[in-house]
């Protein structure tokens, strides 16, 4: 009788241990997210970029402005890709997170133009506040950069 339970109790453990749904991979997941937005910048497609944007997102750029939502993204990214920005990348330094709210510090790089417009690089650190959404993409809340 004790090895029948012992089995069904073993058994019972091995389904549930099966069942468990399978924990978020915050560094590929941001780096998913990541390479993903990089690839929407160097189309020079603000419309795309401002949709990896929650509704109430909060954008912080390095002008010290306080964006919020899609529209202002769009309106800043465009402005960006106006004076001839290009070649974004984001380079995880490390991603955490419980797979419903993702945290992610990087560092951008970029091609931009100096004041008498000869190509200068551009660089700094970001981090940004991902939202796990219904169909299992992620979404930026907040976004900061220097």
């Amino acid at each position: 009788m004790v090895r029948l339970l012992t089995s069904i109790f073993t058994v019972i453990c091995l389904c549930l241990f099966a069942w468990t749904p399978a924990k978020a991979d915050p560094d590929a997941d941001v780096k998913a997210a990541y390479a993903a937005w990089d690839a929407a910048f160097n189309k020079a497609d603000a419309k795309a970029i401002a949709a990896f944007y929650t509704d109430d997102a909060m954008f912080l750029p390095a002008t010290h402005d306080v964006i919020k939502g899609p529209a202002g993204v769009e309106k800043f990214f465009g402005g960006l890709f106006g004076m001839g920005v290009t070649g974004h990348k984001l380079e995880l330094i490390e991603a955490q997170g419980d797979g419903n709210m993702m945290v992610g510090a990087a560092k951008w790089s970029a091609k931009g133009k100096d004041a008498k417009g000869a190509d200068q690089p551009w660089g700094g650190v970001a981090t940004h506040v991902f939202e796990k959404q219904a169909d299992g993409s992620l979404k930026l809340s907040v976004h900061t950069f220097n």
